[in-house]
């Protein structure tokens, strides 16, 4: 369920989201309204196709969901779940700006039946957060933990690094803050430029540093030393876990090539190897289902040779592995070429038949791709 809605443009986010200003006719206090007319759209088509079935997880990311109102949330999740079903124990999750965090957006949440958090902290260091255009108070990131932990959720902190100005020990620093929290998850992204983005003109004007490669693999590498020390475990190779049943179900779902079915605008979904995508704007998103047509902006079906890229590509990243036997069979002598170099862990090969990838391989993780795909 995504939320479009932001307070502030981050300089580094090419994501589908909209402030204010950009909403152009558009309105927050009737977003959730659209958005359940689009669930009632999808259970009438999947009624006619016979093909409903329950959800085993429902993820609202932005954007910043929780600008908008915790009962809007609570009413678009009660219309999912009316809609489709909530299977016992799925994973719901809430994607949060810590300054948006009370106790009682915490309670409604928890009553709506919102059993996960994850914070957006990026960095506990301020000039790293001034650079990401990041405006929470750093403070409130334990504020946002404390309240989500005393009602009984599953705590997920998100953190970027690399940005502009970031030295290692400054990355360190959020590391260590990040720890201390105690939370049950932790994502580390490396910072990517994105094509018209603030952040991509500053650096083209020269106002800024590009990311430094070497400096994200160092940062990278004492990232998985210290959560690795912490108890962490990664299970993707940007995404680590306290327990195996505290890894993100949703994004698993998207990583082993599951059914998705995504609302809102700019939305995108995956249904039986069919993908489809909505108009991006929330206006033209509002105004389509207001006349009663689907917001549907696209749609294809990936051949073959597209579909066996995408599953190498998000496969491999796994600590689970991809199976050597889903690699077509004129690339599987290049498994062992990886062994060689240090990418692909050789006991998880010959023992499991399986390419897992080495700590060096995760910092290589495109190369391996394009080694048993090209």
């Amino acid at each position: 369920l995504h939320v479009p809605f932001c307070r502030v443009r981050c300089g580094y986010c090419d994501f589908n989201t909209y402030t204010s200003s950009e909403l152009r006719g558009a309105r927050q206090d009737e977003y959730a309204d659209t958005l359940i007319r689009e669930i009632d759209l999808a259970r009438a088509v999947l009624d006619e196709a016979g093909a409903v079935r329950p959800m085993d997880t429902v993820f609202f990311g932005g954007g910043t969901p929780t600008l908008l109102p915790a009962g809007d949330l609570a009413r678009m999740l009660r219309a999912a779940s009316d809609a489709f079903g909530l299977r016992d124990g799925a994973e719901v999750t809430v994607e949060a700006n810590p300054d948006t965090v009370t106790p009682q957006v915490v309670e409604t949440l928890l009553d709506a039946g919102v059993n996960r958090l994850s914070i957006g902290m990026q960095s506990a260091v301020p000039h790293v957060l001034a650079a990401l255009d990041r405006t929470h108070d750093p403070e409130n990131v334990a504020t946002a933990v404390r309240a989500a932990r005393d009602a009984g959720l599953d705590v997920s902190v998100d953190l970027i690094y690399g940005a502009p100005g970031e030295s290692l020990s400054d990355w360190e620093r959020s590391l260590d803050t990040a720890l201390e929290l105690a939370p049950d998850h932790i994502s580390a992204y490396a910072l990517i430029i994105e094509d018209g983005t603030k952040l991509a003109r500053q650096i083209r004007r020269g106002e800024a540093p590009a990311p430094d490669d070497d400096l994200q693999a160092d940062m990278y590498e004492l990232a998985d030393r210290r959560l690795s020390d912490a108890g962490f475990a990664w299970y993707e190779v940007s995404n680590w876990a306290r327990r195996p049943e505290n890894a993100s179900r949703h994004n698993l779902a998207y990583w082993r090539g599951s059914d998705w079915w995504g609302f809102g605008p700019g939305a995108h979904s995956h249904v039986a190897g069919l993908r489809w995508w909505n108009v991006k704007h929330p206006a033209a998103y509002a105004q389509r289902l207001a006349l009663g047509e689907s917001p549907a902006a696209g749609r294809e079906q990936p051949d073959q040779q597209a579909r066996t890229l995408e599953h190498v590509l998000l496969q491999s990243r796994l600590a689970e592995g991809l199976p050597i036997d889903d690699i077509a069979e004129t690339h599987r002598e290049r498994v062992a070429e990886l062994i060689s170099d240090g990418l692909v862990d050789a006991a998880s090969a010959l023992r499991d038949r399986r390419v897992r990838l080495t700590l060096r391989g995760r910092l290589l993780a495109d190369a391996v791709v394009r080694a048993l795909t090209e």
